[in-house]
């Protein structure tokens, strides 16, 4: 900035020989005497160096000359006041530059530098020019700082020393400088003063460093152009960018005082780039734990593939956060479902391993596989083409053979399937705006602890969050909504999964689930769901409604607690597993427990139930379920029962079942109550030695009548003489073709009520 030039104002006074009466022979202001009355002083028309210039007799010890105008202060503008001199005869003086500082009110202003350094004249005729530089700022290099009281300045020069001498004077020139503080009035350097050349072809990566080391504290300026970086870059200052950054894919540039999304694409000038490199230096060794999105949309072009982004990132466990922004899909080739089909061969002994496969080298690490025989869910987790064989997320339940298979690769905003380990990963306050065109997230290999909170996963065209191996041990996902892209679809026709996990301790809390064709399909055990809520309903009348949570580990070890299960059932199976029959080799149906759920359903066929077992093989029982304090409500036609068993490919064995608890729940809008154990009250009105009970649909899944926990007469037992008996029956359960009836055998014909509680397990 120059204020001659901007502020039109002008600042060097007029020349001596447009009169002296302007000039102060005191301190310059208004009514002090001039030079143009006094008799010591005059114009000399041609001096040999000077030209017209001012010559006086020194007559006092300091002879002052002082420019009139008021020359104005102003905050950031630095003056700098100059003359040249020269003594022409007698006693040798020095001279210096000087002014005066007046206030708004005109008055002087005190305790302030008002004359810079004395320079001494030692030869006659010898031009000696001698500056001073005044502003409001006490900066290095101001001579008189004033401050912010001085509004104004009468400058010019003082002659001091010997009287006797006489003196030539130029000119008093003003002239504003403060071009020369700008480097120190900014906080900020240009690379291209370090070298940056800025063509896209030369590496401007020592440049780079050089301005990150002279910024000293302060920022970085990328100015116009395109600066080609070879190699990693760390910029330990703050930077901003007008032109953008090029580098090879594996040029890690980490901007550590400016690390955060609106930075990065501004530094690559492409959303999708910026958050690519953005990424890169995240899951680098930076000082930073989290990558804020700045409350940005960013439009993504394509999958973030992280083992392209960092091909040398092979573990890492250290805790990253993303956070605070919407990443969103744009329309384009890039999300296109990659699709292949290939016979294979798989063999139960190896339950991970599909060998034999033709066209392996055409199957992506990261597709669902599809077939007869595989379970939902599965996934392809690694493959070696050479051998031809994929390494599968699940083992498959069809039993050894070779079968054509079909593949599916779905395309994720995040996808990390191609690292090997990735640990304590957060995503915070995270908008997946897949919409039809992405999916949300596909989880690594291995890792644990990956949490998502506060996000939102909006319309995902296949998947929200996958895991193709053990990525998902300790999963965390809190406080998220997902929202189905199969809204509009009946229940029947959504392919839409929102989670799938494989490994253990999963925490799925107070979460919102919108019509997907299932919430989550989990393998593992040690998992928590609770305060969630998921429906799958759709508008149709009698509609069907199918699993929202689907747990295919027999042994699962979880709990169910306080969700709001609404038009949707809970499926336990056994489809992972490689020897679906109950060998004895391994634990059968177990470790479940459901309490304080809410289950409603509205609109639906009289036989869907909330709670389906679905053995994929023979032999299989319950060993451990509690079912208690939960409410089970159905709106707008009843159902039959809240429980069942799937056979269509197995029945349970219901001889072994053992330690379930169904007891404390609300029933509303159900034909049957279930429980367990089940009271019945059994009436005999005619005397005979043998009562036997209904068949008894009440007890969970329709089992047997496998024990019976109590006999309690209601009313006095009679004989067939009408007299009162006390006696006490033998009780037979498993009676009856359907082993559904108990009997009651006494001593002599009885009639008369009783109450018995029945149970369908028997300890073991």
């Amino acid at each position: 900035m120059n204020i001659a030039i901007t502020n039109g104002l002008l600042l060097t006074p007029p020349a001596f020989r447009a009169g002296m009466g302007v000039w102060s022979r005191s301190d310059g202001t208004s009514g002090s005497p001039t030079w143009a009355d006094a008799g010591n002083a005059g114009i000399v028309p041609a001096d040999q160096d000077f030209g017209p210039c001012f010559e006086v007799v020194k007559q006092q010890t300091t002879t002052s000359l002082r420019f009139m105008g008021e020359t104005p202060m102003i905050p950031g503008v630095y003056l700098r006041v100059s003359a040249r001199v020269k003594i022409v005869a007698g006693p040798l003086a020095s001279v210096r530059i000087a002014g005066w500082a007046g206030d708004g009110s005109r008055n002087a202003v005190a305790g302030l530098v008002t004359a810079g350094t004395t320079v001494a004249l030692r030869n006659y005729g010898e031009v000696v020019e001698v500056s001073a530089i005044v502003g409001v700022g006490n900066r290095p290099g101001v001579d008189l700082p004033w401050g912010t009281r001085a509004v104004y300045g009468h400058f010019g020069l003082d002659l001091v020393g010997a009287n006797g001498g006489a003196f030539r004077v130029e000119s008093i020139r003003i002239d504003d400088i403060t071009a020369a503080f700008v480097p120190s009035l900014l906080d900020w350097v240009d690379v291209r003063d370090f070298g940056a050349v800025g063509d896209g072809v030369t590496n401007d990566r020592a440049a780079f460093l050089a301005a990150d080391q002279a910024a000293a504290g302060g920022s970085i300026v990328v100015p116009a152009g395109t600066f080609f970086i070879s190699g990693d870059l760390s910029i330990n200052s703050r930077i901003r960018f007008k032109g953008r950054l090029i580098t090879p894919p594996s040029t890690r540039v980490s901007l550590l005082r400016s690390f955060d999304f609106p930075t990065y694409a501004d530094a690559f000038g492409d959303e999708t780039l910026g958050m690519k490199k953005a990424l890169q230096a995240l899951l680098g060794y930076t000082d930073h734990i989290s990558l804020d999105l700045g409350g940005r949309r960013v439009d993504l072009d394509e999958p973030l593939m992280l083992a392209e982004l960092a091909p040398t990132l092979e573990g890492f466990a250290n805790r990253r956060v993303i956070q605070n922004g919407s990443i969103q899909a744009k329309p384009g080739p890039a999300w296109q479902t990659g699709r292949a089909t290939s016979p294979g061969t798989y063999n139960p002994a190896q339950p991970y391993l599909l060998s034999n496969v033709a066209n392996v080298a055409a199957i992506e690490v990261g597709s669902r596989i599809i077939g007869s025989g595989v379970g939902r869910e599965v996934y392809v987790n690694a493959k070696n083409v050479a051998q031809g064989t994929l390494t599968l997320s699940q083992p498959l339940y069809g039993g050894a053979g070779t079968r054509q298979y079909s593949f599916e690769r779905y395309r994720y905003l995040f996808d990390f399937s191609g690292v090997r380990e990735l640990s304590r990963l957060n995503f915070s306050k995270v908008d997946f705006g897949c919409d039809r065109i992405a999916s949300g997230v596909m989880l690594p290999q291995q890792g644990e602890m990956i949490q998502f909170a506060d996000c939102y996963f909006t319309r995902p065209m296949d998947r929200a969050i996958t895991s193709i191996g053990r990525g998902c041990q300790d999963l965390l996902v809190d406080n998220c909504q997902f929202i189905s892209n199969d809204l509009d679809l009946p229940a029947q026709q959504r392919t839409t999964v929102a989670i799938n996990v494989n490994a253990n301790d999963i925490k799925i809390r107070n979460n919102r689930f919108v019509r997907f064709a299932h919430f989550m399909v989990a393998n593992g055990g040690g998992h928590i769901i609770s305060g969630n809520h998921w429906f799958q309903g759709d508008g149709s009348g009698q509609g069907l409604r199918y699993a929202g949570l689907v747990l295919t580990q027999p042994n699962v070890q979880t709990t169910v607690s306080g969700n709001y299960i609404d038009n949707a059932s809970i499926e336990w199976t056994n489809e992972h597993s490689a020897i679906p029959n109950f060998t004895g080799s391994e634990f059968s149906f177990g470790g479940l427990t459901l309490t304080g759920n809410t289950f409603l359903c509205s609109n639906t066929v009289a036989w869907f139930t909330w709670i389906t077992v679905k053995p994929y093989g023979s032999g299989h029982f319950i060993q451990g379920l509690n079912v208690v304090g939960n409410v089970f409500k159905a709106l707008y036609g009843n159902v039959e029962r809240i429980d069942r068993v799937d056979t269509s490919i197995a029945d349970l064995n219901y001889n072994s079942m053992r330690n379930l608890q169904f007891e404390a729940n609300t029933f509303n809008g159900i034909n049957t109550y279930v429980s367990n154990p089940l009271m019945i009250q059994l009436t005999q009105n005619t005397a005979t030695a043998t009562w036997t009970t209904p068949v008894l649909t009440g007890l969970p899944f329709q089992g047997w009548a496998r024990s019976v926990q109590s006999v309690v007469t209601e009313v006095a037992l009679q004989s067939t003489s009408g007299a009162r008996v006390d006696a006490t029956p033998t009780v037979v359960p498993d009676s009856g073709t359907s082993k559904r009836q108990i009997r009651l055998t006494w001593s002599q014909p009885l009639r008369g009520r009783v109450c018995i509680y029945a149970r369908m397990d028997r300890p073991q």
